[in-house]
């Protein structure tokens, strides 16, 4: 059980990282990689910002590697919770709200509602600075009463 709440505690404790990451470092000393991600350029599938999944990825990576053994280490569950939360990015942000796959296009659940506001508030900046709502799962307060009363009216 403890190997659960091990999983679950880094889970979380993952957007925290990812808020922290998107907005000190993709929205600081690596911009570079981070701008094309709010220019929208059809042309290309791939962008430079892809590379923060394998930069994302590694930890996970090495923890896998060093949590096994004779038997499973601390650090394979906290691998497990990182790539969990890795998956959880990638269907949320890259499939739901940017609709890289053509899935998921509509939801009637206020929070997906909310969830796609806010991300969609986060990219109107296509500048480095002056940007808000950098976290992926937790949303702000506001949008989800916005998205609670677009859905009554």
């Amino acid at each position: 059980m403890i190997n659960f709440f091990i999983v679950l505690g880094t889970f979380l404790f993952m957007e925290f990282v990812a808020w922290f990451t998107h907005k000190f470092i993709m929205h600081g000393f690596l911009w570079s990689l981070h701008r094309d991600h709010h220019v929208k350029d059809t042309t290309r599938w791939f962008e430079r910002n892809d590379f923060f999944f394998l930069i994302f990825a590694l930890p996970s990576i090495t923890l896998f590697y060093f949590g096994v053994g004779e038997s499973l280490e601390v650090t394979f569950f906290i691998g497990l919770g990182i790539l969990l939360y890795g998956i959880c990015y990638f269907l949320v942000h890259d499939t739901f709200i940017h609709q890289r796959f053509k899935v998921f296009k509509r939801s009637d659940s206020t929070y997906l509602r909310a969830l796609r506001k806010a991300h969609k508030i986060h990219h109107k900046s296509f500048e480095k600075h002056h940007g808000s709502c950098f976290g992926m799962l937790i949303v702000p307060w506001k949008y989800v009463r916005e998205a609670r009363q677009s859905s009554k009216s």
